[in-house]
């Protein structure tokens, strides 16, 4: 694996998937909210967000998903709201030399909170074995 910044960086191969992951959910949620949302914009930023994401290094994939439920509430003639945390679904997997991190965002109401959270570390697969990565 080429990476530059390897030397930087003293943990396993999971520990830096993690700490990748985490960085990429943080820029979504800091970056995006207070976005202008309607139902016309939805779709593009859901792809804009996944796009953005998906260019970062070590990114396998990404899905983002805006809980439309809240555009029915609008509260300002203008026609649109402004995105927050407890409409974003992020699910993202990143894989670093021999760990895949799966990792997501959403909202959670027992918490009131849009927590960031690892879903599963697992060791990459090899060509040898049974499931694809």
């Amino acid at each position: 694996m080429d990476d530059p910044a390897s030397s930087y960086f003293n943990c396993s191969d999971s520990e830096r998937a993690a700490f990748e992951a985490g960085i990429k959910l943080g820029s979504v949620y800091h970056q995006f909210m207070g976005t202008p949302l309607s139902h016309q914009n939805a779709d593009v930023l859901e792809r804009a967000i996944e796009e953005g994401v998906r260019v970062q290094p070590f990114v396998e994939d990404v899905r983002v998903h805006i809980d439309r439920s809240y555009l029915k509430e609008r509260r300002s003639p203008y026609r649109y709201i402004s995105l927050t945390g407890n409409m974003l679904q992020v699910e993202l997997k990143v894989r670093y030399a021999t760990a895949v991190v799966v990792c997501g965002m959403k909202f959670f109401q027992d918490l009131r909170y849009p927590l960031m959270y690892v879903k599963e570390v697992r060791p990459v697969k090899t060509r040898g074995s049974s499931e694809a990565v």
